[in-house]
């Protein structure tokens, strides 16, 4: 089975500690769900500061600085029979309910 990356975009938690909480347990019941039918791999958030290398001379500088909506906040590592079918898994995030955003993203195999 191909493997797939969600990378999510935008997507600001809640204010109050309640609704945090409340979108956590919406997160960990989606990652539930995709980790019984076999399909979840590995996955984290990433916390939102950073470093951004870039250039010829691999300048270092701090970030990412992007747009709230285009910050990546995390990633899951799944398995599905194909993109169509990996989108659709994608279908039950919770990042949706946030008005964040989801790309779906085949991992190229590479031989060696």
């Amino acid at each position: 089975m191909p493997n797939y990356l969600y990378v999510f975009r935008g997507g600001m938690p809640p204010a109050s500690p309640q609704q945090m909480q409340q979108q956590m347990q919406k997160w960990a019941d989606w990652i539930q769900q995709l980790t019984k039918s076999g399909n979840f791999k590995a996955g984290e958030p990433l916390e939102r500061g950073g470093k951004v290398l870039s250039g010829k001379k691999k300048l270092v500088t701090d970030g990412p600085y992007a747009e709230a909506k285009d910050l990546v906040g995390g990633y899951l590592l799944v398995g599905a029979k194909s993109i169509d079918d990996a989108v659709e898994l994608a279908r039950g995030c919770p990042v949706f309910e946030m008005d964040g955003s989801v790309e779906v993203r085949a991992i190229q195999e590479m031989s060696m």
